[in-house]
């Protein structure tokens, strides 16, 4: 008996430092809450100022991997900028044990800056977007 419930309070702790190594950094795989399409690739990193941040890395679509943002607002930084290696995700935050927000994510085809939450839920990102009480949310796959 007293093995049996020293393997449980080990799996217990293995389990909670699991949940408590959660975290968004990493290269996701985007997909499209609409089509269910993969899109692209971002990377998501902390920076030395403690925020986090993501750039496109690759766009599956071969018509779209020379374009620039130019539906972006012309007094972004981004605006005609290619949009592989560009910043969409800005000064993230940890607000929760397993969240992060307080920042942006650019939508690059419609040049539009959401708000932004994202959490891990099993091994995928969710990523929602808010403009005002309007929200769409998006789940990113973990590229090994």
């Amino acid at each position: 008996m007293k093995k049996l419930l020293s393997s449980i309070l080990v799996a217990l702790f293995v389990f909670s430092l699991n949940l408590s190594a959660q975290t968004i950094t990493g290269n996701w795989k985007t997909i499209d809450d609409e089509t269910g399409d993969a899109k692209s690739e971002v990377a998501i990193w902390k920076a030395e100022d403690g925020m986090y941040y993501g750039k496109i890395m690759k766009i599956y679509d071969e018509t779209k991997k020379d374009n620039s943002c130019t539906k972006c607002d012309p007094e972004d930084a981004r605006y005609n900028q290619k949009i592989i290696g560009m910043k969409i995700v800005m000064n993230l935050q940890k607000t929760g044990k397993n969240e992060w927000s307080k920042g942006t994510i650019l939508d690059p085809n419609n040049g539009k800056v959401y708000k932004c939450k994202m959490w891990v839920e099993g091994n995928d990102l969710k990523l929602r977007g808010y403009i005002g009480p309007f929200y769409r949310t998006q789940t990113w796959h973990p590229i090994k």
